[in-house]
């Protein structure tokens, strides 16, 4: 919800940009990439005598180093389509046609990246703006005591995901400036472009998945907006470590591109083909939201799924307390993989094993524990019923729980069920007390 108080700010910075980018039918870039790495379409060059000809893959040719990389059946067309001229970029006049011109041969999409750049400058367009409106709204919400903050530009510190050749970071730098953007790029090419391109652009040459979320907020001075264009297969990965971030207050917001399907699950109702562990989190620690769907057709190599922008804005460790009411989140996600990794049959039987395990092979506490009533409602998730607050309106437990399916429960539920099977992490002070720094991202993955 946007705070009344931070409205002429938000409201300038989209003006700003809806004045910088112009619609426009030709290509600006950014890309699906492997560890967030983004690039913007170049010339393509000819195949070179190192290549092996186009295999069956359908574009994607094998070079003399093995690395994959796509290339047209017809590089001469496909260079006269991706052709495009520079502009000098300023807060008040960006072009969102000026793709920027990249050295040949040295930015095709390298299938080991799943790289997909995105060609079209509309699209781009509604990206950033979409972008502006989960920022701003997140950032001037009210701090814990319930009290207004108001919202500086200086507020909005945002980090883009791979931002490859700068098709995001290009409208994005003139219009918050370099104090308040950095950019986390893996691939030295796009390091050595932005650098050369964007002096005064902070760009760490870094695995997105070890990003020390925390670190980053603490040398920032506060919560992080993220904005980037996922790769397809890490995507989940990514997700997981804002999540993570959120604990500490680190991200507070994050405008991301995935794969429609994985988007549709995030946001996905109960009792649904689509609701799953990702609906479960993600519907507990923030307020998700589609933007739009972004079709193949925008993209180069066109991948075979659609893809859609995601809006996710964090809780943050306060609410994000309250929900959980003294469950431990480790407890929580052992709950919920136990029961959606046999998602066919009964949260009975899915929890059964983990069951075992926490009451010591004790078949007797096992078997009172799936057959027993539900626990009273916390006094905090009372309360919030009594405001009316959605979440917590779907969180109490029906009394044959153990004999539904788990996409038949609420994110809520779930937290119940913990609480049942494990008992409150904190019986006294839970309120105060920290959230694990690591919880659902892999353990090999960042710091903490």
């Amino acid at each position: 919800m946007t705070i009344p108080v931070i409205r002429p700010f938000a409201f300038a910075l989209v003006l700003c940009l809806c004045a910088a980018i112009r619609p426009a039918s030709s290509f600006q870039s950014i890309g699906h990439t492997s560890r967030a790495h983004h690039t913007t379409p170049s010339q393509p060059s000819p195949p070179s005598h190192n290549r092996r000809r186009p295999s069956p893959l359908g574009g994607w040719v094998q070079g003399a180093d093995g690395e994959w990389a796509w290339e047209e059946d017809d590089p001469n067309a496909a260079a006269a389509a991706l052709l495009a001229s520079t502009t000098t970029l300023t807060a008040d006049d960006i072009d969102a046609r000026a793709t920027p011109t990249l050295p040949a041969g040295q930015f095709r999409p390298k299938q080991s990246l799943g790289q997909n750049y995105l060609r079209d400058g509309n699209t781009v367009a509604k990206i950033v703006k979409a972008f502006v409106s989960d920022a701003t709204s997140t950032l001037g919400a009210t701090d814990e005591e319930g009290t207004e903050e108001m919202l500086q530009q200086s507020d909005l510190r945002a980090v883009e995901l791979g931002p490859g050749a700068g098709a995001l970071t290009d409208v994005l730098l003139p219009a918050l400036g370099a104090n308040n953007l950095q950019c986390i790029e893996i691939d030295d090419r796009s390091v050595e472009l932005l650098n050369k391109k964007h002096p005064s652009l902070r760009v760490r040459h870094e695995d997105v998945l070890q990003v020390d979320y925390p670190q980053l907020a603490d040398g920032e001075g506060g919560p992080l907006s993220i904005i980037g264009n996922l790769p397809y297969y890490i995507t989940s990965q990514i997700l997981f470590a804002l999540a993570d971030a959120s604990h500490t207050d680190s991200v507070r917001s994050a405008t991301v591109t995935m794969q429609w399907e994985v988007g549709k699950r995030i946001v996905a109702p109960t009792r649904t083909k689509d609701y799953g562990i990702l609906s479960v989190v993600f519907q507990l620690y923030a307020d998700c939201n589609i933007h739009f769907k972004i079709p193949p057709t925008v993209f180069y190599p066109q991948p075979k799924v659609d893809s859609a922008l995601i809006g996710l804005h964090f809780l943050g460790p306060a609410r994000l307390r309250r929900r959980l009411a003294g469950v431990n989140p480790a407890n929580l996600r052992s709950v919920v993989t136990s029961t959606f990794q046999q998602r066919r049959k009964t949260v009975r039987n899915g929890l059964k094993p983990l069951a075992l395990t926490v009451f010591g092979g004790d078949k007797a506490k096992v078997q009172q524990f799936l057959d027993g009533p539900p626990l009273p409602l916390p006094q905090c998730v009372v309360e919030a019923r009594e405001a009316g607050d959605a979440f917590a309106m779907a969180q109490e437990l029906p009394t044959d729980w153990a004999k539904k399916r788990p996409e038949e429960l609420t994110p809520g539920q779930f937290v119940e069920i913990t609480r049942m099977l494990f008992g409150p992490h904190d019986e006294d002070g839970w309120e105060d007390s920290p959230l694990d720094n690591k919880v659902w991202r892999k353990m090999k993955h960042g710091s903490g």
